[in-house]
């Protein structure tokens, strides 16, 4: 077995930040499973029931291209998670009229209602996992 050779402290400091985030992404999984939803899930909801600028009030629609900016998902798969989404009904889907190439999605109020129980749980974990 290879020795371990001290790290930088630059990579140090970055494998620290990426142990926080797993642990901190598995504990928000658990906290909202019961839920039926996960870490990534709750985001997308979050980022919906925040929306805010270029003319659309909070918890109006946004453009997918503008989740995908808030979220750290691919493209891919965050077109697979906004279709799992809309088909338990927390959120809904239209073409762009201006560029039928966009989609814009929405928060249903199921999908809001449900935001609004699990916000509590996940900040919480946020405040127990970060405050170390």
């Amino acid at each position: 077995m290879a020795a371990k050779t001290p790290g930088s402290p630059l990579e140090d400091r970055w494998r620290e930040i990426l142990t926080v985030h797993a642990r901190t992404m598995c504990e928000i999984d658990r906290a909202l499973h019961p839920h039926g939803l996960g870490a990534s899930d709750f985001e997308v909801l979050d980022v919906l029931a925040s929306v805010t600028g270029t003319g659309t009030a909070p918890g109006e629609q946004c453009r997918v291209q503008n989740i995908a900016s808030q979220v750290h998902l691919s493209q891919s798969a965050l077109s697979r998670l906004i279709a799992r989404l809309e088909k338990d009904g927390l959120v809904e889907r239209t073409v762009c009229q201006e560029d039928r190439r966009g989609v814009w999605v929405a928060l249903t109020k199921k999908g809001r209602d449900l935001h609004s129980e699990v916000l509590p749980l996940q900040r919480a974990v946020l405040a127990r996992m970060l405050s170390r």
